[in-house]
């Protein structure tokens, strides 16, 4: 990603290197590399891990400026392009990738494709994900602001009721991969993930989906906190939107691959890595008008510091390990989207901003517009997703291995921030 002619001061790259191979992955930490599944793995056995492929990620990010429709229209492309070149015109986009990370917007998106449906297939096709968000716009992200309503809460919002009828009994063991869906909770002032791992592992970890897609989604500006408990009653969470955590989950997706060795046991850096990243369009600046506008734009702001951070960490790949699909101010002045768009304005623009030439960050010197556009980047990375799976039919090892059971009470997955909040 970063120009031929390009180069970085030798000193404050290798800082840079340290700082991210120890703090924000970990790789300084000699426990981590003395307990790593791979070290006891047969030296002749290590090959074929470049066999078996590498861990697919999927990462989206919190409403933006289109309400989720960006990153909904880029997997509905992503999924076409799938069956088309696999041949099978059933593909789900759960069966291409390993583990997905959502907030807000992106975590609703993440529950509705890879949450299993009574046939054991997901609930929802990629379609059928952006229909969802098309037809649910109001429920979810524009709730009646009266003061009324903020102060005397209903038993069920809009869009709890909507996500009840959706998932009903559903809870995080009943997703086909690892998911990754953060909060904010307000009772321990700290980001908390909603993790497939820790639920299979623990009940004070399992939550059901409705509640899950509540807690990432609940705006605090418009309708107060969201309070849910897990299945065992003994974790209680008072949650508010996700982006206000971590509106891009990309990097805490990676950490949680990483780290997670019971899953993903051969997964030792981000060249091990194929990792998708779809962003939802920037605000303009100018239609700041509510409490609700600042925290949407601070969160798109967080936003580019993780694609930046997360840039630097795939740099020395020197390949297409780390594709990030976001519309940028630098390319149009139409990518400022402005909070009162109608849903077909959105559609409209969204598709644009597909069609517009892609924005990738560099190291150290911001961003830089590319020649291929966002709709070329996803067939290639498609593509991609394609020959890593064919790949796998003929590894020795499998790159991963799913938890199925809870085993013993324990925490493995190195994603949750806190502790068991409280007790009621």
């Amino acid at each position: 990603m970063i120009d031929s002619n390009f180069e970085v001061d030798k000193l404050t790259y290798e800082i840079f290197s340290i700082l991210e191979n120890k703090f924000l992955f970990g790789y300084g930490d000699s426990q981590n590399q003395k307990n790593s599944v791979s070290n006891f793995i047969p030296k002749e056995f290590h090959s074929a891990n470049d066999a078996a492929g590498k861990v697919r990620v999927l990462c989206i990010d919190g409403s933006g400026a289109t309400d989720g429709i960006l990153a909904a229209k880029s997997l509905v492309h992503l999924e076409l392009c799938l069956r088309r070149k696999s041949g099978n015109p059933n593909v789900h986009i759960a069966e291409y990738f390993d583990a997905v990370a959502g907030s807000g917007a992106g975590g609703i998106l993440a529950a509705l494709l890879f949450t299993r449906g009574k046939d054991g297939l997901p609930l929802f096709t990629a379609e059928e994900a952006l229909k969802f968000l098309i037809d649910n716009r109001s429920k979810i992200f524009r709730p009646s602001n009266s003061i009324i309503r903020r102060v005397l809460r209903p038993v069920a919002s809009k869009a709890e009721k909507l996500f009840r009828k959706t998932f009903g009994e559903c809870t995080l063991k009943d997703t086909l991969k690892p998911v990754l869906i953060p909060c904010y909770d307000l009772i321990t002032r700290a980001p908390f993930v909603f993790s497939r791992a820790d639920a299979l592992e623990m009940d004070g970890y399992d939550f059901k989906m409705r509640d899950v897609c509540a807690a990432t989604s609940s705006d605090p500006s418009l309708m107060g906190p969201t309070e849910i408990r897990s299945l065992d009653g003994r974790t209680k969470i008072v949650a508010v939107d996700g982006g206000i955590a971590m509106n891009n989950p990309t990097a805490v997706a990676i950490t949680h691959v990483l780290n997670n060795k019971h899953e993903f046991p051969f997964c030792n850096g981000v060249s091990d890595m194929l990792v998708l990243s779809l962003g939802n369009g920037e605000s303009d600046f100018n239609a700041v008008k509510s409490p609700s506008s600042f925290v949407r734009i601070a969160g798109e702001g967080a936003s580019d510091m993780v694609d930046q951070a997360v840039s630097m960490a795939f740099v020395e790949c020197k390949m297409n390990n780390y594709v990030r699909i976001q519309s940028n101010g630098i390319m149009s002045k139409t990518n400022k989207v402005k909070s009162n768009k109608t849903m077909l304005d959105l559609l409209a623009i969204s598709e644009e901003m597909l069609a517009q030439k892609s924005v990738e960050s560099v190291l150290f010197k911001g961003k830089k517009v590319v020649e291929n556009t966002n709709l070329e980047k996803l067939e290639l990375f498609g593509g991609d997703l394609i020959k890593e799976q064919e790949r796998r039919k003929n590894s020795i090892l499998p790159i991963v291995v799913f938890k199925n059971a809870s085993p013993s009470p324990r925490t493995s997955s190195a994603t949750t921030l806190s502790t068991l909040s409280s007790s009621s």
